[in-house]
């Protein structure tokens, strides 16, 4: 089959993925290279001020919200890969070949940055255990919702977050990128998502919902939790992170709804 035969939405029988068909496409048009960035141009990360050890105080906190994002694409890498291997469906596998080289860049662009700001800081060990469930997941729809559905929607607003602290910074260049492509992946997912659940079984759905009450408790470990950098602006921030926590799950919880999914025994940990 080739590929003018995949993305023609009008092919017999295949209507139901034209929504897929039409993103892949927009993330083609939206593709961009780590050379586009203002290198040189501007400061890799926000330059402190004050005495030497408050800026290297403020460098490192900055480099450890580089390595968590650097962590998060490489575990990305990771899962969009899996999801190319496994997705059923040729006109997926079209985008998730968009999604691969996606996730591949932002790795690359975040190694850049990480040293050109000094280095890598400490790995965030609830992320690590967020992948592995994902990656271990039993169907193609656990995989899609968790990866695209709930992380990448969650994400955008982190990066939107990063960017405004950050600005006239290569940091906040990179992250006004990123929040048009994970938009990109969300939108893809929501759109698979739908294909998939149409005839999926009554089992098939719940073992979302048990995966979901699986999840949540590690995902608000990872929420909440900061390395030693951030510790001191972690715990003067936590009320507002445990209000954003608790709208990312409740968006979460909605999210599924939208998709068919009963959601009456999902319980929200928070």
């Amino acid at each position: 089959m080739t590929t003018g035969q995949v993305t023609d939405e009008r092919a017999a029988g295949r209507e139901a993925y034209a929504g897929v068909l039409r993103i892949y496409e927009l993330a083609k048009r939206q593709e961009w290279q780590v050379r586009d960035l203002p290198w040189g141009e501007q400061p890799p990360i926000p330059e402190g001020r004050g005495s030497p050890e408050r800026q290297a105080r403020r460098r490192d906190m900055w480099r450890s919200v580089l390595t968590q994002q650097l962590q998060a694409d490489l575990l990305a890498c990771d899962m969009s890969s899996q999801l190319l291997n496994i997705a059923p469906d040729p006109e997926a596998k079209l985008y998730y070949s968009t999604m691969v080289q996606d996730e591949s860049r932002h790795t690359e662009a975040w190694l850049k940055l990480i040293a050109e700001a000094g280095g890598t800081g400490e790995r965030d060990p609830y992320l690590d255990e967020l992948a592995h469930m994902t990656l271990e997941a039993d169907t193609v729809e656990e995989k899609v919702f968790q990866m695209q559905v709930f992380y990448e929607r969650l994400i955008i607003s982190r990066f939107r977050m990063i960017a405004r602290a950050s600005r006239g910074t290569v940091l906040e260049d990179l992250c006004n990128r990123l929040t048009v492509d994970d938009g990109i992946h969300h939108r893809a997912g929501m759109e698979y998502e739908k294909v998939l659940l149409q005839h999926a079984s009554k089992k098939t759905k719940q073992k979302l919902v048990d995966a979901a009450n699986r999840l949540l408790p590690i995902f608000v470990q990872h929420a909440l939790w900061r390395p030693k950098e951030r510790a001191m602006i972690g715990g003067a921030m936590r009320s507002r992170d445990q209000e954003r926590l608790r709208e990312d799950l409740e968006l979460g919880v909605r999210l599924a709804e939208s998709l068919g999914l009963d959601v009456s025994d999902v319980q929200l940990p928070v």
